[in-house]
Formats: structure tokens, C-alpha cells, sequence
């Protein structure tokens, strides 16, 4: 039985880990972090676990967490991860950050869109742990990065295309829209159900911390150097994302080749379902997986291709991801607890 701690546990991602954790075979959560709710059970804060787990957060260091733990789980804001991981890796243990703090490979980068890292020689060491990606790295890994909720959605609709060079990259377009949970448990009026409910509108226009991470992984896949426009937008629902991505064509294409395609690529892949022609995803057909749908059209008019994405940001786009990164680097079945049918309606 692998031993799972969660350093930052009381927010939705913690929540998610242990709503999949708990359902594992091959796991055991035996510590759950949080200052704020120390001595509290889990089910106090979250009432859905009440009868399933006595579990309690305890406020641990990152020595004692390792001490329990085989496989450690970030769970923390930005910025707060770097500052801890240094214990667990010198520890021995597995670990994978939920945070941006080891995505981005170039460390002026990231001070520019964060701020200086702590870490620099584990920011180096860390494997992005997109499996359709990077499955083989993830296996050897002992520090992940899991994507970003956006990029996730972004990077699965582009990859494809861009590996066979059927798209020029100079001319990506990347409209993303996602649920309120995408902005953490922490009260902030921005999330707030008034403002919110019966809204729709853009933010952090040409600015969202997303953007370069998305233009890093895009620039491997196409062999140099990609720039994006990419607008998040703000949905008035509780989880989900749904990305419409637009690009030129190199070559003709028609729709039903652009299908078979991606099908050709992501066949033996367990959570991507590339739709049949004239269906398009939509983010109640995802809610609670952790699957991504994607849907392809050709606009003849315009040689232009339309690809749209979907996933649920809590699980595919954050925490189901993790549990995926941490059954390859355990040598489990990558499905392993993750087989959920979506909740709908």
C-alpha cells in the first residue's frame, strides 16, 4: 500500500485528490495538511466525506509529512511550493506539484510572470507532467509539474496538428472559458455568486499566467518558437473548461482527415475521445472526469481549423491529472481510480 500525504489539502484540489484517493486500491492517505483547519476532520469542511474517512488536517511540517508519506501531493498556492519541495525530493519521496512553481523551464520567464524562484536546480530537474506528452518521462520522475487547467485543455487540442505540421503555428488563437472553481476556495469578490451568476465575460486579457506556459509546450511540439493569443473567460458555472482553438492550415484538409488524424494519435489513449464529425464537446459530458472531449471542424471558407476542447479544470485540469502522474510513477495502471462517468445532468 503506497502511503499518500497532501501538503495543502482544505482547498477544491485537496478536495479532489481525496475524492479520487479515496477510492484507489492501491493508496492510503495518511496525511492531510492545513494550517487554517488544524485538528479539524476533513468532514467538518467538507461535509460529502462524512462516514467515508476520520481522516483529520494536521498542521505538519514538509520533514514530518515525508516521514509519513511515500508519495507527496502540493496542493498550495503559487509560490509556496518551492519553498517546500527541496525537503520532500531530499527526502526520496515521489512528489507532484499542483502549482505552477516547476511548469516553466526558463527561469527568466518565470520571474516575470511570478517572481524569482527559490528552486532553481529542481525547477530544472522537474518533468511537465502532461502524460499524452510525456508518459515516459512521468515514469521516471520524481518531481512533476502538473499542467495548468487551461494549458491542459489548450496543448490536447493542439498537439496533434502540430506534430504533423498541419497548422501553421504563427497563426494560433486559443478562446478559453472556465468555471468559477478555477479561482481557488478563498473569498475574493470576483468569485462571489452575484458576481458571477447570469455573467460571462473575459479576464486577465493578454496578461493570465497561462499564456507562456501554453507557448512553452506549443514551441516543442512544433520545433520553434510559438507565440499565442490566448483570452480566458470567466463561466457561470461551478467546474469545467471549454477551449475553441483556431489556426490556419498548411495543406488541405477536410474535416473527416482532420478526425482520423487525431484519432491516429490519441487512439491508445484512456481519457481523450476525439468526437465523431458535426458533434462538439460540451463541459457537462466531462463534469466530475477525467476525460478530455475533443471536437474538429475544417472551414473550408477560411482554411482555417476549429478545434474544441473540454475537460473538468478540477480533475483533468488539476487533480485527476496528479493521481494519472502519480499511478505512472508508481508503476500502477495509468486509470487506476479514475474511471468515473461524468455527472449529468
Amino acid at each position: 500500500m503506497i502511503r499518500v500525504g497532501i501538503y495543502g489539502g482544505s482547498g477544491y484540489t485537496g478536495l479532489e485528490l481525496m475524492r479520487i484517493l479515496l477510492r484507489h486500491p492501491g493508496v492510503q492517505v495518511t496525511g492531510l495538511t492545513s494550517r487554517k483547519f488544524k485538528g479539524q476532520p476533513l468532514s467538518d469542511t467538507y461535509p460529502l466525506f462524512e462516514g467515508l474517512t476520520d481522516i483529520r488536517f494536521i498542521d505538519a511540517s514538509p520533514e514530518e509529512l515525508a516521514g509519513m508519506a511515500d508519495v507527496i501531493f502540493m496542493a498550495t498556492p503559487h509560490g509556496e511550493a518551492m519553498a517546500v519541495a527541496p525537503a520532500f525530493v531530499a527526502a526520496g519521496k515521489k512528489v507532484i506539484d499542483l502549482s505552477a512553481d516547476f511548469r516553466l523551464r526558463d527561469l527568466d520567464v518565470f520571474a516575470a510572470w511570478y517572481h524569482k524562484h527559490t528552486a532553481p536546480d529542481l525547477m530544472k530537474r522537474a518533468v511537465y507532467g502532461l502524460p499524452e506528452l510525456y508518459r515516459e518521462e512521468v515514469k521516471k520522475a520524481d518531481l512533476v509539474a502538473n499542467p495548468g487547467c487551461y494549458v491542459t485543455s489548450a496543448i490536447l487540442a493542439l498537439a496533434p496538428a502540430l506534430r504533423e505540421k498541419v497548422i501553421d503555428p504563427s497563426t494560433i488563437i486559443v478562446d478559453s472559458k472556465s468555471g468559477v472553481s478555477g479561482a481557488g476556495r478563498d473569498p475574493v469578490i470576483g468569485s462571489l455568486f452575484c458576481e458571477v451568476d447570469e455573467g460571462f465575460k473575459a479576464y486577465k486579457v493578454n496578461g493570465h499566467r497561462h499564456g507562456p506556459e501554453i507557448e512553452q509546450e506549443l514551441s516543442v511540439l512544433a520545433g520553434q518558437e510559438v507565440k499565442i493569443s490566448f483570452t480566458p473567460h470567466l463561466l457561470p458555472l461551478n467546474r469545467g473548461i471549454l477551449s475553441t482553438v483556431y489556426a490556419t492550415l498548411k495543406k488541405t484538409l477536410s474535416t473527416a482527415e482532420l478526425i482520423e488524424l487525431y484519432r491516429n494519435v490519441y487512439g491508445n489513449e484512456p481519457f481523450i475521445r476525439v468526437l465523431n464529425r458535426g458533434s462538439y464537446p460540451n463541459v457537462s459530458s466531462v463534469k466530475g472526469t477525467n476525460f478530455c472531449h475533443l471536437g474538429l471542424a475544417v472551414d473550408e471558407r477560411t482554411n482555417r481549423v476549429i478545434i474544441l476542447s473540454a475537460i473538468d479544470n478540477l480533475v483533468k485540469g488539476a487533480s485527476g491529472q496528479a493521481v494519472q502522474n502519480m499511478n505512472l510513477m508508481c508503476g500502477l495502471r495509468e486509470d487506476t481510480a479514475l474511471d468515473m462517468i461524468a455527472l449529468f445532468p
